[in-house]
């Protein structure tokens, strides 16, 4: 069975000046012609068009292209096989630079528009980015999330470090607290509690008292908040947990 130039172009998606252009430089000449003289392709043409377009889409020029596919000892089985290791060269590739994009993307969405060096300087070895996909899967539909994202996308680098030296603030007392055997459920304990509360409501979101304790289950359920928390002080997670607790019971 053969083929016009004109469905061979419409098979392979190329033009019909494409086939022309490669049937005068000797790449790809078809086998048989009609009786008016027009080009007919058979089924062992296009199985060599399809390793020009393989070749052609990995970057090949068509010297190469040619020399490759007219190589006496060439075996078309080891064509293909180095056809699928270049491809999946290429798709390794292409996965990573989307990962990198989508990381970007993520990044952005979360509004943490600083430099590495600048994270680093702002939020030490926590990297919010690592939590910024699952933030989103978790509490992308929530109006708090929404208004996260509104408020911190307008920050500069001077907000987040006046925002992280409130926090430190609130760890600091916290760890003061524990070092000075206040219970979890004291007073003061529960002060600082609702001003960690207040904090992440003037930063961030709207912050309820149901929201706190989810937070605060958090803490101590998910390992990475747990070791980040503990790194001012060990034990200090459960701590706040029972403090947040605590002050949400005192104000329902």
């Amino acid at each position: 069975m053969s083929y016009s130039v004109g469905q061979v172009a419409r098979f392979a998606g190329v033009t019909v000046r494409t086939l022309h252009h490669y049937d005068e430089i000797g790449l790809l000449r078809p086998s048989g012609r009609s009786h008016s003289g027009h080009r007919r392709y058979d089924d062992g043409d296009l199985d060599r068009l399809q390793q020009i377009l393989f070749y052609r889409e990995l970057g090949f020029p068509l010297d190469e292209v040619a020399a490759l596919l007219d190589d006496p000892d060439a075996d078309p089985q080891e064509h293909l096989r180095r056809q699928h290791e270049l491809l999946s060269a290429r798709i390794t590739q292409l996965q990573e630079m989307a990962a990198a994009v989508e990381k970007a993307m993520e990044a952005r969405k979360m509004g943490i528009n600083l430099t590495p060096e600048e994270k680093f300087e702002v939020f030490g070895d926590f990297d919010p980015d690592d939590y910024a996909q699952e933030t989103e899967e978790r509490w992308g539909g929530t109006e708090a999330y929404k208004e996260s994202q509104r408020r911190s996308a307008a920050y500069t680098k001077e907000d987040w470090q006046r925002i992280q030296r409130e926090a430190d603030e609130i760890t600091r007392r916290f760890v003061a607290l524990m070092e000075a055997g206040e219970e979890p459920a004291s007073k003061a304990a529960m002060d600082v509690a609702e001003e960690h509360r207040q904090w992440i409501t003037r930063n961030h979101y709207t912050c309820t008292f149901e929201i706190h304790t989810c937070l605060a289950e958090m803490y101590v359920t998910d390992e990475r908040f747990t070791r980040n928390i503990d790194q001012a002080k060990p034990g200090l997670a459960a701590y706040q947990r029972e403090a947040i607790l605590a002050n949400a019971v005192r104000h329902l």
